[in-house]
C-alpha cells in the first residue's frame, strides 16, 4: 500500500466531503500518522472510511467523524483540553497539535496503556492519558477550554458542562440509533449554555453515559 497516497486520498474524499475545510486541520491530518494509532492486524485498513477494532470491543471513529469534531471544536494553541475515551489516543495525538495541553481519560486499562503507548512514540509531550471513569469529568483540574467526548452519550451529564470555562466548548455525539446528532455546546458563562447542532451519524456508546444526571436542550 502506498501510504501517502491512501492518506492524501483519505482527507480528499472522506474528509473535505464531510466539509471539513480548516486549511490547519487538513495540514495536521496530512501530518499525523494515523496508522501508528491502529492495531498491527488493522493496519491495512487504517485510511478507510469506517470503524477499526481496537480491542476491548471497541473502536476508532471514522476519519471524517474525528475530522469534523476536531475542526468543530475550534482549539486554540493556549488552551486545555479534556478527552472522555482515549481509545487508541489518536484523538489525543490531533488536539494535542492544536491545544495547549491534553488530558484523556480511558476507563479500560488496556486501552488507556495503548493510547499512552501510541502517544509515547508518537513523541507527543502535552498529551496524557489515564485510566478513570470519564462520565464526572476531571474536577480537581477544571475548568478546561475545551471538552471532546470521543464517542456516543444518551445526553451530556450536567458535571461535564460545569467544567467548561466561559468562552468554552464541548463537542459530543447525543442521542440514540438510528440517527444521532453531534453537538458543540458553548459555555456562555456560569450555569449559562447554547448549543448548535453540527450533522448526524452513528457512533458507539462511551461507557457508563446514560441519561443520569443530564443536561437536556
Amino acid at each position: 500500500m502506498n501510504i501517502e497516497q491512501a492518506r492524501f486520498n483519505m482527507i480528499e474524499q472522506q474528509i473535505r466531503p464531510w466539509d471539513v475545510l480548516d486549511p490547519a486541520v487538513l495540514s495536521l491530518l496530512a501530518m499525523v500518522r494515523r496508522e501508528d494509532f491502529v492495531p498491527a492486524a488493522y493496519r491495512a485498513l487504517a485510511f478507510v472510511d469506517c470503524e477499526i477494532p481496537i480491542g476491548d470491543d471497541q473502536v476508532m471513529l471514522a476519519p471524517r467523524v474525528e475530522a469534523r469534531l476536531l475542526q468543530e471544536a475550534r482549539v486554540h494553541r493556549h488552551e486545555n483540553v479534556l478527552e472522555i475515551g482515549a481509545g487508541s489516543g489518536f484523538m489525543a495525538a490531533l488536539l494535542s497539535h492544536r491545544a495547549r495541553s491534553v488530558v484523556s481519560l480511558e476507563i479500560r486499562p488496556a486501552l488507556a496503556k495503548m493510547a499512552t503507548d501510541n502517544l509515547r512514540r508518537a513523541a507527543i509531550s502535552n498529551a496524557t492519558v489515564r485510566q478513570a471513569d470519564g462520565v464526572g469529568g476531571l474536577p480537581g483540574e477544571a475548568p478546561f477550554d475545551v471538552i471532546v467526548l470521543s464517542g456516543s452519550v444518551a445526553a451530556v451529564p450536567q458535571a461535564l458542562l460545569d467544567q467548561l470555562k466561559p468562552g468554552g466548548r464541548l463537542l459530543a455525539v447525543v442521542g440514540g440509533e438510528p440517527v444521532m446528532r453531534a453537538m458543540r455546546v458553548n459555555c456562555l458563562g456560569p450555569r449559562s449554555f447554547a448549543s448548535d447542532t453540527l450533522f448526524d451519524t452513528v457512533v458507539p456508546r462511551l461507557d457508563g453515559f446514560g441519561e443520569a444526571g443530564a443536561f437536556h436542550f
